[in-house]
């Protein structure tokens, strides 16, 4: 950040009185500009015990196969933005049914929120954000095409409450 989104001058990192972080502080109005972590939501998205997988066509990563997620929108609530996500990317009409799980990554500076949805309709189709779009058998899921970490964490959870829920 180089300018204040409110007047127009530069800013410079300082701690501001009663912080104990290094902010983005403007040297006009004293506005202090905190940058937070992003926030990613997606879902696990099944039909008849098959996932739904999108191949990215946009970078970073493309070419590799993803769950269908992407960076919440202002006005809109993490489930609200799963299911824009599945639609965007894959056409997909989802219902959210639970909380799979939540990744801090330090590193990038995100916070990924993964919910388990139900497929509404098997009918999917690439969106602009795709290559392609499958629906894959636990059992066939690519593991060395896989896109990020949070991708493989999230389908190795998947797996985990699929087998806890068979052994009852």
């Amino acid at each position: 950040m180089r300018f204040c989104s409110s007047c127009g001058q530069p800013v410079a990192k300082m701690i501001p009185k009663g912080d104990e972080r290094e902010r983005f502080v403007c040297l006009g109005c004293a506005t202090i500009h905190y940058v937070n972590p992003k926030i990613v939501v997606g879902a696990l998205c099944v039909h008849e015990d098959r996932i739904l997988l999108c191949r990215r066509a946009i970078e970073p990563r493309v070419g590799f196969w993803t769950l269908p997620a992407g960076f919440m929108e202002l006005g809109e609530t993490a489930e609200e933005g799963a299911v824009r996500e599945a639609m965007e990317e894959a056409n997909a009409k989802i219902a959210i049914d639970g909380l799979l799980a939540i990744y801090s990554i330090k590193r990038i500076d995100q916070v990924q929120i993964f919910y388990h949805a139900r497929l509404l309709d098997p009918a999917v189709s690439p969106g602009v954000e795709s290559q392609a779009v499958m629906l894959v058998g636990f059992d066939a899921i690519p593991w060395d095409e896989l896109a990020f970490p949070s991708v493989e964490w999230a389908l190795r959870r998947a797996i985990e409450l699929r087998q806890q829920a068979r052994a009852g």
